[in-house]
């Protein structure tokens, strides 16, 4: 007993430190920080008025208090909302999925915007096997997607326009990429050019996923698997790389303990 109760101070300062390291750590170098030095400021001043036990002040300073921790969660109602979500037990699968979902927004609202603008483009989506060869072949980018940098590709003032972008997860590897021409193109549409050869080519070479932009009609088509998907809409076109795509399945979780099998070894 004298044993916990020697110990218990140093567990609570420890605690205390950890937490106020955290808020540091959080609010440091943004404009919340002025106001978090305010209010050790006003904490400091009430500690102050307690321990020379001046009563008005300290009954003013305690209403002012109550009704600003009030004022407090509503201020930073959003910055709590993400300190909270950092704390999440949920684990690195569900922040898997949310960096996905938000490069697959962006990815689909830059073709579909590529798209309305009858601005040609050529994207493939590397799966299992490598299209290390094809980016050797092109310009390397190795930069992180965004939606500005695609869109900057595929404008026809730029060099790297004709060609196709290569993205391995959310990189994007290389531009200007030439992808072999489809064999047999003879269950293609009259208005699909090279680019919807191209395509279905990679897309029978390889198991990747080609979205290509038609120029001539502003529709969007999947290749997969040498099949050519026409007339995409964003929801569909979401769905579709969603199930070749799939966060969870490319997570790999620790196996259970099996006894039989550790006593195969």
């Amino acid at each position: 007993m004298f044993f916990i109760n020697t110990i218990t101070p140093f567990v609570e300062i420890f605690i205390i430190a950890i937490a106020i390291n955290y808020l540091l750590s959080f609010f440091w170098n943004t404009k919340s920080m002025d106001l978090l030095w305010g209010v050790l400021a006003f904490l400091m001043l009430f500690v102050i008025v307690t321990f020379l036990n001046l009563p008005i002040l300290h009954k003013i300073m305690f209403h002012i208090g109550s009704a600003a921790i009030i004022g407090f969660f509503i201020l930073f109602q959003p910055e709590l909302r993400v300190a909270l979500s950092k704390l999440s037990l949920k684990g690195r699968r569900y922040k898997e999925i949310t960096e996905f979902d938000k490069f697959l927004d962006s990815l689909s609202n830059s073709v579909y915007r590529l798209a309305e603008k009858r601005i040609g483009g050529l994207i493939a989506l590397e799966n299992e096997d490598s299209l290390e060869e094809y980016a050797q072949k092109a310009v390397i980018l190795n930069a992180d997607f965004s939606s500005e940098l695609l869109e900057t590709i595929f404008a026809t003032t730029t060099p790297l326009h004709d060609g196709a972008v290569i993205i391995r997860e959310r990189t994007i590897l290389a531009a200007a990429s030439i992808l072999p021409l489809a064999e047999d193109s003879s269950h293609l549409n009259k208005s699909m050019g090279t680019r919807h050869r191209a395509g279905l080519g990679l897309s029978t070479a390889q198991d990747s996923l080609v979205i290509i932009i038609s120029e001539e009609t502003g529709r969007v088509s999947i290749a997969r698997d040498g099949i050519m998907t026409e007339q995409v809409k964003i929801d569909r076109f979401k769905g579709i790389i969603k199930s070749v795509f799939n966060p969870p399945n490319k997570i790999t979780f620790q196996k259970k303990f099996n006894l039989k099998e550790w006593l195969k070894r």
